[in-house]
């Protein structure tokens, strides 16, 4: 007989040993090595380049703070230097509107002045097309 048995005694079948035929596995084994063969350079083709390094974060410029005072009379401060007239404000307002990245523009007015003073100052900033505002006080002692 063919089959594998623990006795020499061929006249029985209970005692057939059963085992598992490893040809079709490692015939299946083969194939799949032969194919990762095949496929591995062909997923690898391709030029070898050094290419250049760049970040994907974005750049940050930071935009300047120009600082328009009023004091109790009624003058206008740009950036501490005083100004001849309105007209000098709105000169350096257009100049500002027309940066890029826009100066954040912040208002600082004395205590004593006319609140008309600082509303004409928001005003001629909002003609000349800044976009950010803000204003400074100092906190309460």
């Amino acid at each position: 007989m063919s089959h594998g048995s623990f006795s020499d005694d061929d006249h029985g079948d209970d005692n057939m040993l059963s085992e598992i035929n490893m040809i079709p596995l490692i015939d299946v084994m083969l194939v799949l090595l032969i194919v990762f063969i095949i496929t591995v350079p062909v997923m690898k083709h391709a030029v070898n380049i050094d290419l250049p390094r760049a970040s994907n974060e974005k750049e940050l410029v930071k935009p300047e703070t120009v600082r328009l005072s009023v004091d109790a009379d009624g003058a206008y401060y740009w950036n501490e230097q005083k100004l001849a007239d309105d007209n000098a404000l709105q000169g350096h307002l257009a100049a500002a509107a027309a940066q890029d990245p826009q100066p954040d523009l912040h208002i600082r007015g004395d205590r004593a002045v006319r609140y008309e003073r600082v509303a004409q100052a928001m005003a001629a900033a909002q003609q000349a097309g800044i976009k950010k505002i803000g204003f400074v006080t100092e906190p309460a002692r």
